[in-house]
């Protein structure tokens, strides 16, 4: 989702400001941890449409933080041994400054969230959490010849409509990143959608499963983030389109073209950037990015967590450390675990 408007309204501050005045009673966030969920500071408050919509939907704060959360524990697995791992600080920058640029790195992060978001209030809807919403019965059709809709689909129709209504409203203007962003918000929000599986559950004398009720579920977060990073692999770059006619909608008006001509349009599922990525190999106070200087390599790797392309050929450090840990355990009836304490060394190599 644009981090723009959701990470950098959602303010979780220990001076409980922000939207915790103007949320209701059931949604103030009380399992914070102290994490800061505010990219600029001056934005302690939602939109009045976003604030609307949180009114509207009592609960649904408590989920939209949630999915926001998820999308951070997410980004960061996907990428922990990429050159770029999707580094997070507790100051008022989550992110950091690669959020106010068009590279693929930005579109990724406003992807993961707005799926984040899409996905925790589809759960929320049918978990009960969410006063406005419920499980999706409207995907009941005629079935099959040995089964029936049923159960409790998850709500993924309302979780996009609120995604898109809650996410996209901060996002203002026509420029190239306007449409950038919109368009990476929405490519979340649809592989959550896509990514959806019908389950089954028999009926039958001793399991014969003669006949099956089935409903929709969501997918899990790991494997919307899969999807998410293939595209990040595949991401379009594309360049500012304008038909230039009176006859076009302001929809059609202004839209995203592709670099090269010779390349088709970018897919409402696919990523798109506008610009090159930093080198992320450095520190750079400029661009934000923090460097593998310290980060920990795989010595016989020859891909991306090598060593060799991990530390941008500078070089590695190698240094072993002692760990405890308990193993060999062992459950006595009843109730007790035993288990015995082992050390081994692990070989660390350390990017210079």
């Amino acid at each position: 989702l644009a981090l723009s408007s959701l990470s950098n309204t959602l303010a979780v501050n220990n001076s409980g400001r922000g939207i915790i005045n103007v949320a209701s009673s059931t949604n103030l966030l009380t399992d914070s941890k102290n994490v800061q969920l505010v990219l600029d500071p001056s934005l302690q408050l939602l939109s009045r449409k976003q604030r609307k919509l949180i009114r509207q939907n009592p609960g649904i704060l408590h989920s939209v933080s949630s999915g926001l959360q998820t999308a951070i524990k997410e980004c960061k697995w996907q990428f922990r041994n990429r050159r770029w791992n999707c580094p997070t600080s507790q100051g008022p920058n989550i992110f950091g400054k690669i959020v106010n640029r068009g590279c693929r790195e930005t579109a990724f992060i406003f992807a993961i969230t707005s799926a984040g978001v899409t996905h925790s209030v589809a759960r929320s809807c049918s978990e009960g959490s969410i006063e406005s919403c419920t499980c999706d019965y409207r995907r009941r059709g005629p079935g099959g010849p040995d089964w029936h809709w049923g159960g409790c689909s998850d709500n993924i129709d309302f979780g996009r409509l609120f995604g898109r209504e809650f996410v996209d409203s901060s996002e203002k203007g026509r420029d190239l990143r306007f449409l950038m962003n919109l368009h990476n918000n929405e490519a979340g929000r649809m592989t959550v959608f896509s990514e959806m599986r019908q389950e089954c559950k028999c009926h039958g004398m001793s399991g014969s499963c003669t006949v099956r009720t089935c409903w929709m579920r969501l997918p899990t977060f790991r494997a919307v983030g899969d999807v998410l990073k293939d595209r990040f692999d595949g991401a379009s770059r594309v360049i500012y389109g304008n038909k230039g006619s009176n006859r076009a909608s302001k929809v059609e008006l202004h839209h995203l073209e592709p670099e090269n001509p010779a390349h088709k349009p970018p897919s409402p599922h696919d990523l798109v950037y506008f610009e090159k990525s930093p080198n992320f190999c450095t520190y750079s106070g400029k661009t934000g990015t923090a460097g593998t200087a310290g980060r920990f390599c795989n010595s016989s790797s020859p891909g991306l967590d090598g060593c060799e392309l991990l530390c941008c050929g500078r070089g590695y450090r190698t240094r072993t450390q002692r760990v405890t840990e308990r193993c060999n355990c062992t459950f006595h009836w009843c109730c007790h675990v035993s288990c015995l304490n082992c050390t081994n060394t692990q070989v660390l190599h350390e990017c210079l």
